[in-house]
């Protein structure tokens, strides 16, 4: 699986992408929003349950890589998580703070956003974040996310959910499908 933006590739995880990956994930200001930042042997969970996820599902975290360099800057994908007891499709992302505020983490989103309407059957994909992770918001919003629902949990106090529908994604593909 590999997809392509004007300025990036994400394409699967592998495991000589642990480093780069270590970099981002055991990070605490990249991580302040989880439990805490992973340690190595999280690190090559993560890759593993990825490249698992690809066989049995054909989507997934993709490693998100800058197209001029090749430069592993993060990850980006669609999988299916529980939320608020519902498996349900999810937008993930997390890019490393050194390549924060260049709309990274959007145009990734959007190319992930585009590729699950156009290869899977779902009637809306969502995302979802700790109340206060404002920078996971915007980026939900900015690909064209309202929000859907929250709800009290163990791990984040408070998470919130944001969602597009597939009929919503419709009427901004009528305009231009890789911009919101």
């Amino acid at each position: 699986m590999k997809i392509e933006t004007p300025r990036l590739i994400l394409r699967e995880m592998c495991d000589d992408d642990f480093e780069k990956l270590y970099e981002i994930f055991s990070d605490a200001e990249t991580m302040k929003y989880y439990p805490h930042p992973f340690d190595e042997a999280k690190v090559r969970q993560w890759i593993e349950w990825n490249q698992q996820y690809y066989e049995s599902y054909n989507m997934g975290l993709l490693v998100v890589t800058l197209k001029e360099s090749s430069e592993v800057i993060g990850d980006c994908g669609v999988t299916m998580q529980n939320i608020n007891g519902h498996s349900l499709p999810e937008i993930g992302y997390h890019i490393n703070k050194n390549f924060w505020y260049r709309g990274y983490a959007k145009e990734a989103a959007i190319a992930c956003r585009n590729w699950a309407f156009e290869n899977k059957n779902f009637d809306f994909v969502c995302s979802y974040m700790k109340y206060s992770n404002v920078a996971s918001i915007a980026t939900a919003k900015s690909i064209g996310m309202t929000f859907y629902q929250q709800y009290p949990d163990e791990k984040n106090g408070i998470t919130v959910v944001y969602s597009i529908t597939r009929e919503r994604w419709n009427q901004i593909c009528k305009s231009k499908c890789s911009e919101v």
